[in-house]
């Protein structure tokens, strides 16, 4: 491996596979982490091929020990960390609210063993006063969606933690940076059964939130319209905002 490396977790498909081809060339090292092990080899093989050296974790991010074997098995200094592993649950066919085991295992995966997984990192990164947080969070973390509410709960504390922690961290050489971005196309959009407006490619978001973390931005997010009625939406009368939020309303697939 080289000097430095970036770590992506959620990469082996959707955003996290296409910030890993986005961030391959030549002289990069990427680790890449995912649960699918042969979509996750299929994602390190693009990156190999555009130059990158590259290796890979199948694990689960919630499998904590198991994390933090695999980072510490790397051998060299984490300069970039992008936690991006996340899932989609919520309320399915039939059902009024998502139950108690779904909200259980969204909040797990998309905001606690996140913070496990950065509190992996940040010694080191505290030790040389040097390193990058990148946090993929979601519009979600700003207008909490009533048909997956544990997984507007994650996001939006995602979105706390990140902005805290940038703060904590000023002046220690340490950036963090949190993505909010709307509709994706990705395998867990697809478990997401209602309208989408203003869904971009995967690509695309993945270009914006690059973007965002070379211009040390605090927050990402996107679309432009979207992204400021979701953050306009808790200031207005709840009756406007059940009205806004009619059109969107979904159920969980899968």
């Amino acid at each position: 491996m080289a000097a430095e490396l970036t770590v992506i977790t959620g990469a082996s498909s959707g955003i996290g596979a296409a910030l890993a081809r986005a961030l391959a060339k030549p002289g990069a090292a990427l680790a890449l982490v995912g649960r699918n092990a042969e979509r996750l080899e299929s994602v390190a093989q693009d990156c190999r091929a555009r130059g990158a050296l590259c290796v890979t974790g199948a694990l689960d991010v919630c499998d904590r020990p198991a994390l933090e074997a695999f980072l510490d098995g790397l051998g060299e200094p984490v300069g970039l960390f992008i936690a991006n592993a996340g899932i989609l649950d919520g309320r399915r066919d039939g059902e009024t609210v998502e139950s108690g085991a779904a909200a259980h295992r969204v909040l797990d995966t998309n905001l606690l063993a996140t913070v496990d997984a950065l509190h992996m990192v940040l010694p080191g990164m505290r030790a040389r006063r040097k390193g990058r947080l990148l946090l993929i969070a979601s519009l979600a973390a700003f207008a909490p969606l009533p048909d997956a509410p544990a997984y507007s709960a994650a996001k939006a504390g995602l979105l706390s933690y990140g902005l805290a922690l940038r703060e904590a961290l000023h002046g220690e050489g340490i950036s963090v940076c949190v993505a909010c971005p709307g509709y994706v196309t990705s395998a867990m959009s697809a478990q997401h059964l209602g309208h989408r407006p203003g869904e971009i490619t995967a690509d695309d978001a993945a270009a914006r939130i690059l973007g965002a973390l070379e211009r040390d931005a605090a927050v990402s997010g996107f679309p432009f319209t979207l992204y400021w009625s979701s953050r306009l939406s808790l200031l207005v009368p709840a009756f406007v905002r059940r009205l806004g939020m009619k059109g969107l309303r979904f159920r969980v697939g899968g």
